[in-house]
């Protein structure tokens, strides 16, 4: 089925609904003591860990959607559901993270939030949709209509001649035994871009990850590619690839192609790689220094 500009505003309000009341959910657990169980995941804690919040909010969001679902004939895949493969066969799909950033939210540490995103078959994200209920910010793209926050227009603007760069970072980068080498490699590439150094974000899920490198601008966030299975999952990274390609920033593999959010072998993203970046020129510096950290991993060929 083919969706016009009005079906896309249409959807886009649905999953704005889902992940403002699902936020909410979250919120008002968000001071209680929850009892964390195990999954079957990646590579990582932060891809094993799941709690009940996550499973309501989960049901939640699913019970808003399941009537738009049934009217456009989408496919629907959840983080905490099985993966039924109906995204392969219909034209559309909803993608969800119910509660991305877990760990984050165990630890009452900002950088949890809500993700909702509409996958083309093709694997093109024309709806993205993220709510963080630690600060009740909503971010939300559709595609050829631009990006909002909290219901506004938003527009990424360099702050200052010589800015910063903004480097959001994360628990498996850092835990990497090569760490201070591979910061030391973006120092030195930032200066030679014009910036007058970096500062770090760090702790918060891929998602919020994201959204702090377009709300720090300039920054940029990446997971490297890698050959175990892991390096987040389709629904860490399409709502906010919706932002950014609207945005006119970058979200990319580290081969400079588009995100496959609809790999047919897995819903993990580590074949190739994540960039999110501000500006081209961050994204393709990246491409070109961080090679020594994964030269020995051959990328799989789509």
């Amino acid at each position: 089925m083919q969706l016009s500009a009005d079906d896309l505003s249409y959807l886009s309000q649905c999953a704005i609904r889902a992940a403002t009341e699902a936020g909410a959910l979250i919120a008002s657990r968000s001071t209680e003591s929850v009892a964390v169980e195990h999954k079957a995941g990646g590579d990582t804690l932060a891809s094993q860990v799941v709690t009940e919040v996550d499973l309501l909010s989960d049901a939640a969001i699913i019970k808003i959607l399941q009537p738009s679902c049934k009217r456009y004939d989408l496919a629907l895949l959840t983080e905490e559901s099985s993966d039924d493969h109906a995204r392969l066969q219909q034209d559309h799909f909803w993608c969800v993270d119910p509660l991305d950033g877990t760990l984050s939210f165990i630890e009452s540490l900002p950088g949890y939030a809500v993700s909702i995103a509409l996958v083309s078959r093709a694997g093109e994200p024309l709806i993205g949709v993220v709510y963080d209920p630690v600060t009740a910010t909503l971010y939300s793209a559709v595609k050829g209509q631009g990006v909002e926050r909290n219901g506004e227009p938003w527009c990424h603007v360099p702050s200052g001649d010589t800015p910063l760069l903004t480097l959001i970072s994360d628990r498996t980068l850092e835990s990497r035994s090569d760490f201070p080498q591979l910061l030391q490699r973006i120092e030195t590439m930032a200066t030679q871009l014009g910036f007058s150094g970096v500062t770090t974000l760090h702790n918060g899920g891929a998602v919020m990850s994201a959204c702090w490198g377009l709300e720090h601008g300039p920054g940029c966030y990446f997971k490297l590619p890698k050959t175990e299975p892991g390096g987040g999952s389709l629904w860490d990274f399409a709502a906010t690839a919706a932002l950014f390609n609207e945005m006119g920033a970058v979200a990319s593999d580290f081969y400079g192609q588009p995100l496959e959010l609809n790999r047919a072998e897995s819903t993990f993203m580590n074949h190739r790689g994540v960039i999110f970046a501000t500006e081209q020129r961050v994204a393709t510096e990246l491409m070109s220094q961080l090679q020594p950290f994964f030269s020995n991993y051959t990328p799989e060929i789509s």
